[in-house]
C-alpha cells in the first residue's frame, strides 16, 4: 500500500488545485493521501468532491500543517485525521491566517526598503502582486519568491530565500506563531494525531534535532515524520531511531508542492520494520 501523509495544494503554497492533486496521486498509485496545507483546511472539501466525481480509489486523510515557534525557529506540526470543521480548530486557523497576513505586510515593507529603486517596488505594489499570486488563499513566502523571480530580481526560487526571505535574508520577518504545544493540543482536540514535520529540515544541528523530538514527545505529540522526500537510508534510520527512543509513532510524506524531478507523490523509502506507523489503527480500506 502506498501512503503519502504530507502534500500541498494551491490553497497554500502548492501549485496544483485540490482536484489536480488527487488525480495525480491516484495516477501515481497512491492509496492513502493526506492534504496538509499550511494553516488552512480549505482544500479538503474540493478534494473530497473530486474523489467522488472521478470515482478514485483513494483514501483521503483530512490534514493540516500548523506553523509554530520553538527557540526562534519556525517548526511545523502536521495534524492528521482531524475533524476539519471542529470550531476551535477553525478559530485557531483563522488566527494563524491573520498572523500570516501581518507577516506578509512586514516582508513587503522590508523588501521595499532593500530592493533597488529601479524596480519601482513599493510595499503596496509588492503586496498587490503577492495577493494576486495567492488568489485569496494562504499567503506564504513562496508567493514573494515568485514575485521576485518574475521581476528578474533573482534567477531562481532558492536565491530569493537565500538573499531575501530566509532566516538570514534581508527581508526576513520573524513570525509570531503559536507554540508547539498549542498546535498539538488543538490537533488532538479536533480528534487528530499531531506529527512533527520533517525534523531534520530546520537547519538544526543533530543535538538540537534530538532536543526538538524529545520536546515534542514531552508535550504529548503522537509521531514524527520519518520517511521524507530526497532522503538517504542513513537519515531514515536516524529518524526512525529517534522516534523509537522517544516512544513516538512514525509517519511519512513527500511534502509535495509541485511537479518536479525532486519530489513525487508516494515516492518514499519504506519505513524500517521496527517503526510503529501512525496509521496502525486507521481504516485504510474504504475510500473517502
Amino acid at each position: 500500500m502506498k501512503i503519502d501523509l504530507h502534500s500541498h495544494t494551491k490553497c497554500s503554497d502548492g501549485e496544483l488545485s485540490p482536484e489536480e492533486l488527487v488525480l495525480r496521486a491516484s495516477n501515481k498509485g497512491v492509496d492513502v493521501l493526506a492534504i496538509t496545507d499550511h494553516d488552512t483546511v480549505s482544500a479538503l472539501e474540493p478534494a473530497r468532491d473530486a474523489i467522488h466525481k472521478h470515482k478514485l480509489p483513494l483514501k483521503l486523510v483530512a490534514g493540516v500543517e500548523i506553523s509554530t515557534r520553538w527557540h526562534g525557529f519556525e517548526i511545523h506540526v502536521v495534524g492528521l485525521n482531524i475533524d476539519d470543521k471542529q470550531p476551535e480548530l477553525v478559530a485557531l486557523l483563522t488566527q494563524q491566517q491573520n498572523t500570516r497576513d501581518k507577516r506578509a505586510e512586514k516582508i513587503a515593507a522590508k523588501l521595499a526598503r532593500v530592493l533597488p529603486e529601479s524596480y519601482g517596488f513599493t510595499a503596496e505594489i509588492i503586496m498587490q502582486k503577492v495577493l494576486e499570486k495567492a488568489q485569496g488563499q494562504s499567503i506564504s513566502r513562496v508567493h514573494f519568491a515568485k514575485t521576485l523571480l518574475e521581476a528578474g530580481i533573482v534567477d531562481r526560487m532558492q536565491q530569493a530565500f537565500d538573499k531575501y526571505l530566509g532566516r538570514k535574508g534581508k527581508a526576513y520577518a520573524a513570525p509570531e506563531w503559536i507554540s508547539v504545544e498549542q498546535a498539538i493540543a488543538a490537533i488532538q482536540a479536533a480528534g487528530g494525531h499531531a506529527v512533527l514535520a520533517h525534523p531534520t529540515r530546520y537547519d538544526l544541528k543533530n543535538k538540537w534535532v534530538r532536543k526538538l523530538v524529545d520536546y515534542f514527545a514531552e508535550h504529548k505529540g503522537d509521531a514524527i515524520e520519518v520517511g521524507l522526500p530526497r532522503q538517504n537510508n542513513n537519515e531514515l534510520i536516524q529518524l526512525a531511531t529517534y522516534a523509537q527512543q522517544a516512544k513516538l509513532k512514525s509517519s511519512q510524506g513527500s511534502d509535495f508542492h509541485r511537479v518536479s524531478s525532486y519530489t513525487e507523490l508516494g515516492s518514499l523509502l519504506p519505513l524500517p520494520e521496527f517503526c510503529e506507523p501512525i496509521w496502525t489503527d486507521w481504516n485504510m480500506v474504504n475510500p473517502a
